[in-house]
């Protein structure tokens, strides 16, 4: 798995639609917020749909199945501009970071940091995207 490390997701540009705004502001039970402002639950999702993956492929890289627990350590967000429905914006980023724990008598913990950025129509860093997830390692 030390080899996924570095590992570069293709990249791709996403648009927050307004419906799309308006859908999960409701769910989350707010009004949309004012100014075309994107709600920031947003940055959960985006950021992996932008760069052309999907939470599958993420399976599928960490060598797991849909059976196989996992847990979400942390989601670390940095805006440095609001995001905001109706612009497009460009995404990279990749696999930062591994580590393995093992331990007897407890399974064995595959976890994973990825890291992506997300840039303005003017190539400015808007926000930043870091989150760990653990895979479970359990013997059936």
């Amino acid at each position: 798995m030390q080899r996924l490390v570095g590992h570069r997701f293709s990249g791709g540009q996403y648009k927050i639609e307004h419906w799309e705004n308006f859908l999960l502001s409701e769910a989350t039970g707010i009004e949309p917020l004012p100014d075309s402002l994107a709600h920031p639950v947003h940055l959960f999702h985006v950021p992996i749909n932008g760069v052309g993956t999907s939470i599958a492929e993420l399976f599928a890289l960490a060598e797991v199945d849909r059976a196989s627990p996992v847990s979400i350590d942390y989601y670390d967000w940095s805006i440095h501009t609001p995001i905001r429905e109706g612009e497009t914006y460009s995404l990279s980023g990749g696999i930062t970071a591994y580590e393995r724990k093992e331990k007897a008598g407890s399974p064995t913990v595959d976890s994973f940091i990825y890291e992506i950025d997300v840039a303005g129509k003017d190539g400015e860093l808007a926000a930043q995207v870091a989150f760990r997830w653990h895979y479970w390692r359990v013997e059936s």
